[in-house]
């Protein structure tokens, strides 16, 4: 070792935790050290760290999470069931007022009704009075983009 390069060594250095006021005698090249948290307040040496995990819930958060993503991913299922029950009213569809008004004075209230017209082909759809191809056209798109499954009859 080369000589006067090296700092002071003090093997009785006292060390003082600001937090809790414990001292202790350590080696060190300072003569007094001052540090912020010791083993003695450490919440990890004290056993605190348990009681704070425990405090957190760490496990009930994750279960709270779970169980809102569950019921998340029910409703939004329920809501598409929804989407395509054909038991929807006739004027949830968006078509004009008096394609909506023109099916309900025919007698046709759900798009279950509607679909069992279309079935029957264009020109019992049609045979409603104030109903006409446009929106007739305009009444299939629709079910379609809803994801219906539009009769055989109805595709000619």
């Amino acid at each position: 070792m080369k000589p006067e390069i090296h700092p002071t060594y003090y093997p009785d250095a006292k060390v003082t935790c600001a937090s809790c006021g414990k001292t202790w005698t350590t080696g060190s090249t300072r003569k007094e050290l001052r540090v912020d948290i010791c083993s003695n307040c450490h919440p990890y040496f004290s056993g605190e760290a348990q009681r704070i995990i425990d405090i957190e819930g760490q496990v009930d958060r994750f279960y709270k999470k779970l169980d809102a993503r569950r019921s998340f991913d029910d409703e939004k299922k329920a809501k598409e069931e929804s989407r395509k029950s054909p038991d929807r009213e006739i004027g949830e569809l968006g078509l004009t007022t008096r394609a909506t008004e023109a099916l309900r004075k025919g007698g046709i209230t759900t798009v279950a009704q509607l679909l069992a017209r279309i079935s029957e082909g264009d020109r019992a759809a049609l045979a409603v009075p104030g109903f006409g191809q446009s929106s007739l056209t305009a009444a299939k798109k629709k079910l379609r983009a809803l994801g219906y499954e539009l009769p055989e009859a109805a595709a000619a």
